[in-house]
């Protein structure tokens, strides 16, 4: 059985999340963005290494920019070579959750922490969204 995997997409660094099992969501380490074929490898091992089955992908739903994001995710996407289901979720306001969450305490770090636990955020909507439909 596969695992589902977030991903919050930047420009400086990808967050990633896992869902563990259970509705247990845990943030992965993120990986720094040096350009876009080294991000996909990178992003392709992890998903690899937990035999992803889905992937959810937040993008901001309902903004101007939704089919600019959709766009940009197909092509990182398409560089990744990933075969599995990949979802959108509602990334709207993830980012400021995740650094209230962190309470100031790494919100001038730029370390990928805030990135990996937007994921996280992403990836418990997407669950809880699926829950509730099923």
């Amino acid at each position: 059985m596969g695992s589902v995997i977030a991903i919050d997409l930047g420009l400086k660094r990808i967050g990633l999340a896992l869902d563990s099992g259970a509705g247990i969501v845990v943030p992965l380490p993120a990986v720094e963005r040096k350009n876009r074929n080294q991000a996909a490898n990178e992003v392709k091992q992890v998903l690899n290494d937990y035999e992803a089955i889905t992937v959810v992908i937040g993008i901001p739903m309902g903004s101007t920019t939704e089919d600019e994001m959709r766009r940009r995710v197909s092509h990182f996407m398409n560089l990744v070579a990933f075969d599995g289901e990949i979802v959108y979720q509602d990334e709207s306001l993830s980012s400021q959750e995740a650094e209230a969450l962190m309470k100031g305490e790494i919100r001038y770090k730029r370390d990928g922490r805030i990135d990996s636990l937007s994921a996280k955020i992403i990836l418990e909507r997407y669950l809880q969204n699926r829950s509730i439909t099923k």
